[in-house]
């Protein structure tokens, strides 16, 4: 028998609980691209970029729609709308209990914020998806939200602007999500005919019925770096058509480079951005 088999474990004094420190919950974050361990302090002032990588970090619809406006200047509209289960549908759980869940999480009543908003002292209509409701995904009462956006922006004759950022139309609502696609990109037509600038900002993720409707029908489509836009996802794709796709796929920088979208857009310039566009495509916008 080895001699060390002898040994006893030491015993490790136990300290007094009081006296241990704990360290607050959600003080760290790290990164999911080069694995660094960031203060959530710093990462949410640096707009959650991550400062040594410069991966573009999902976004929050309340800290996004902070960093578009003007302080104080958002007006939410349509707050009250809440989804209900025309479909009665039932997979793993029932569809109204992730709603409830999906509630609880965000604090939000669906997974689109819409509002008029003030940046830099120019007016404009903004919707902005929250990814963490659901995935993003779109249903009626989504599709109405962003249909309200571009129905106030034609009122009021201002730009309007939706930051999206979802998985697609939401299943558990059948063909009445789907219907969105078209009663939005329907809406675009208006706003063209009256020449009232529709600015779209695609962020990661962008796909399904979202990418192909309203989202991909801005008169400039800004997207942000890395972010992943499409119909199907990459892996679907791959195991459908039987190929390997070519590095980058679907990613923002590979839609610039195949005219998808009309420019890249770092998130700390993407306020400053907006309204260079916004001036330019609708002059009466600057007016204000």
């Amino acid at each position: 028998m080895p001699w060390f088999d002898d040994l006893k474990t030491p015993k490790i004094k136990s300290q007094d609980s009081e006296r241990t420190s704990k360290v607050p919950e959600g003080l760290w974050v790290k990164c999911v691209k080069c694995g660094e361990i960031l203060q959530s302090k710093v990462l949410k002032e640096n707009f959650f970029v991550c400062p040594e990588c410069d991966h573009h970090g999902r976004m929050s619809a309340v800290d996004r729609i902070a960093s578009l406006c003007d302080e104080g200047q958002f007006q939410e509209y349509a707050e009250e709308l809440i989804s209900i289960d025309p479909l009665e549908f039932d997979d793993v759980k029932p569809y109204k209990t992730r709603l409830i869940s999906a509630n609880q999480a965000t604090g939000l009543k669906d997974a689109f914020v819409s509002g008029k908003a003030v940046l830099k002292g120019l007016p404009y209509h903004l919707g902005v998806f929250e990814f963490k409701f659901m995935g993003g995904s779109m249903g009626v009462v989504v599709g109405e939200k962003v249909s309200l956006v571009f129905e106030h922006a034609l009122q009021d004759r201002l730009p309007a602007v939706i930051v999206s950022s979802s998985g697609g139309a939401r299943m558990q609502e059948g063909i009445l999500s789907l219907m969105q696609m078209a009663k939005t990109s329907a809406l675009i037509s208006k706003l063209r005919r009256a020449s009232i600038p529709y600015i779209s900002v695609l962020a990661d993720p962008t796909t399904g019925g979202v990418a192909a409707s309203f989202a991909m029908l801005g008169d400039v489509i800004l997207a942000e770096p890395g972010a992943l836009i499409g119909f199907a996802g990459p892996r679907v794709i791959e195991q459908t058509i039987r190929q390997t796709l070519p590095p980058g796929f679907q990613r923002s920088e590979f839609l610039l480079e195949h005219g998808f979208v009309d420019r890249i857009v770092h998130r700390r310039d993407l306020g400053f951005e907006l309204r260079e566009w916004m001036c330019r495509l609708g002059s009466h916008a600057c007016q204000f």
